[in-house]
């Protein structure tokens, strides 16, 4: 994965937008000084743990108090709320591809925007962040706020479709060796690891879709006149990965009642087997302890071709046991 930079005094990335999909890049020195042109939008992304990010983001952003202590709370969910006149807070989560991180493990984002700025906050490195950040050094990102805030959405939404896809492509695999043999069980750890995905991922994206419904039809005057018709895309591609997270839960659930079944089936085989070696040496045993007794008048106890005798009649009687399964199709 390529990594955000490791930012200046807590500033991870800072750009001024063109308006034409470019953008220049600021460091933390120029932000106090710093006058943006009227064509051109301020987009700041902050480590929110730096204590001089937090300094600048209470003292310097203009910010109400009530905003900063939203951005830089400890524990929040995925949520829409207003900010000043015309501002959004956007709370939104990202798959974790961070090295040696569980995706479903989702990064928070949070972000204040309005008109002419984006101030964005981070604990962790986002790889959608570090793709917008390639986009406008090639010319090709977003010419404004809207357009900011419609990228972050779009890039960690695809990043939900690629652990999504993946998810599918794990268990058609494991479908498709249970089918090749029918002896097989699944891997229990690797169902509960699915499941754990799935269930993570979903407790996240199920509030991040509303966020999009509602972006969809709340208009703000800085938005640009097509947002609507993006966001609602969004919102459809969140609607259709959960709807995919959801089957992907019951397909575990099928595997998990196989590999019950068949294990049941296998432990059935195994008592069957068990009760036919019982039933088959249960007379035999019979006979031998009826021999086994030690008391007087026992019939060819003195005869040298007895134990001939007993030996013949329990072989006689062992086949007419295996005549008889074999009649009751136990064997």
């Amino acid at each position: 994965m390529v990594d955000e930079e490791a930012g200046e005094k807590g500033l991870v990335l800072g750009f001024l937008l063109d308006g034409k999909g470019g953008g220049r890049r600021i460091s933390r020195a120029e932000l106090d000084s710093l006058e943006a042109g009227p064509e051109e939008d301020l987009w700041l992304h902050w480590d929110r743990s730096h204590p001089e990010a937090q300094a600048w983001l209470r003292e310097r952003s203009d910010l109400s108090e009530f905003t900063c202590d939203l951005l830089l709370e400890e524990e929040t969910r995925p949520r829409l709320l207003p900010s000043g006149d015309q501002g959004v807070l956007l709370f939104l989560r990202g798959v974790n591809l961070n090295p040696g991180a569980d995706p479903e493990d989702m990064v928070s984002l949070r972000v204040h925007g309005d008109s002419r700025r984006v101030i964005s906050l981070r604990l962790r490195p986002l790889r959608a962040i570090d793709q917008i950040r390639q986009d406008i050094e090639r010319g090709e990102g977003p010419r404004n706020s809207s357009e900011l805030l419609l990228q972050m959405a779009f890039y960690l939404t695809s990043r939900v479709d690629e652990l999504n896809d993946a998810l599918s492509i794990q268990l058609d695999a494991l479908e498709e060796r249970l089918d090749m043999d029918e002896q097989a069980l699944p891997d229990h750890g690797e169902l509960l690891l699915i499941r754990r995905r799935a269930a993570g991922l979903k407790r996240y994206l199920a509030p991040q879709r509303e966020i999009f419904a509602q972006l969809a039809r709340q208009r703000f005057e800085w938005f640009s006149t097509d947002d609507a018709a993006y966001w609602n895309e969004l919102h459809n591609s969140l609607t259709r990965n959960l709807e995919e997270l959801e089957m992907s839960r019951e397909r575990v659930a099928q595997l998990e009642s196989l590999e019950q079944r068949r294990l049941g089936e296998r432990t059935n085989k195994t008592m069957f087997l068990l009760t036919i070696v019982t039933v088959f040496f249960l007379p035999l045993s019979f006979f031998t302890g009826l021999l086994g007794i030690n008391v007087g008048g026992m019939p060819g106890a003195d005869n040298p071709q007895g134990f001939l005798w007993a030996c013949a009649l329990s072989a006689l009687i062992a086949v007419g046991q295996w005549l008889v399964f074999r009649w009751l199709r136990w064997l």
